[in-house]
Parts: structure tokens; C-alpha cells; sequence
């Protein structure tokens, strides 16, 4: 199957899916809950839907469950807005792309700030060396 197909089944699902979850869902597990992407097989009988969940651990856990526990009334919604033979089964999957792009972003902060410290260290190093010298010339001459 080409996969300019694949593409617009998967942002067809991606879309219905977050329709679905932001304005039908009515579970109260299910929330904040960002859907990022979906992937479609080649075959189109399986989709992965991937979330981002904000809140902790607990949290995040309780709304995956509420998902998954949605995940046929998604489909039911998918089925129809596809006119194909077969409607993709969903699966939601977490997302760590945007908690690790985080952590990489702090960790590149915090280098950042070291790298800046250690600059002004130098410089401010250069600064007494060279007052230092001035304050030896004079003797000298």
C-alpha cells in the first residue's frame, strides 16, 4: 500500500481520536490527555494512537486505563468517518517523546548555566590577572 494512504488514515485517526476524547468522552479518568500521533499498519486492521498525559505517575496510569477502557467507542466513532473495508483497531499507547524532550531541554539548560558560570569564572580571573599586571608595571619603570 502506498504510503501517502497510510499518512492520511493515520492523521484521519489521529484526528477522530482527539475529537473524540476532548469533546465526547465523558469519563472522568480520562483528562489531560494530549493526543500526539497515530500510526496505522499497512494492512490498516491496527492503530496505535500515542497520548501525552500530564499529572503524576498515578494519574497518568488511571487515564491510560480510562482510555484503553474507550478505545471501542473511538473505533465505533472511526468506523464512521473511514469508508474503508476495515476499521483500524485502536490501541493507545503513552507517549515519552514529550517528557524526554523536556528532560532534554533541562538538561541543556542546566549546561547552559554551568558553561556561563565558568565563563564569567574566567573572566573575572582575566580581570584580577590583568589588574594585577597593571599594579606590577608601574613598579618596574
Amino acid at each position: 500500500m502506498k504510503t501517502h494512504r497510510l499518512a492520511r488514515v493515520a492523521e484521519v485517526v489521529r484526528e477522530v481520536a482527539s475529537e473524540t476524547v476532548l469533546f465526547q468522552l465523558q469519563d472522568p479518568r480520562i483528562k489531560n490527555v494530549t493526543i500526539t500521533r497515530a500510526e496505522v499498519s499497512a494492512d490498516l486492521q491496527h492503530a496505535k494512537v500515542f497520548v501525552s498525559i500530564m499529572g503524576t505517575e498515578k494519574e497518568q496510569d488511571l487515564c491510560m486505563h480510562g482510555l484503553r477502557h474507550s478505545a471501542g467507542f473511538v473505533q465505533s466513532k472511526l468506523g464512521g468517518r473511514l469508508k474503508t473495508r476495515f476499521t483500524p483497531s485502536i490501541r493507545f499507547v503513552k507517549d515519552e517523546g514529550v517528557k524526554r524532550s523536556l528532560e532534554v531541554t533541562r538538561l541543556i539548560n542546566e549546561a547552559l548555566a554551568q558553561a556561563g558560570a565558568d565563563e564569567q569564572a574566567r573572566a573575572a580571573e582575566t580581570a584580577v590577572d590583568a589588574g594585577a599586571a597593571a599594579v606590577e608595571e608601574p613598579e618596574e619603570a
